[in-house]
């Protein structure tokens, strides 16, 4: 099991699609989510993806291939 904290930057064509729980469906994936903001052109969201390890890699690479921006955060996720 891991845990990956990561900062998800969503286009506004994705915006209004349910691609959080889309990848908790399909990869078994958790989400905690720390903080986000969503507006009409954008949106991010800040969060813990919890899984086993492979699943988190495949979780974040298929969002990476739908065109959601993947930052890998450090241990601070707030300020």
């Amino acid at each position: 099991m891991t845990n990956v904290r990561v900062k998800l930057t969503f286009p506004e064509a994705l915006i209004k699609q349910p691609i959080i729980g889309r990848m908790v469906r399909e990869f078994e994936v958790m989400p905690n989510i720390r903080r986000a903001n969503v507006e009409e052109g954008f949106g991010w969201v800040i969060c813990e993806l919890g899984g086993e390890t492979d699943a988190v890699e495949r979780a974040m690479e298929w969002l990476h291939d739908l065109g959601v921006q993947v930052d890998r955060l450090g241990d601070v996720v707030e300020s």
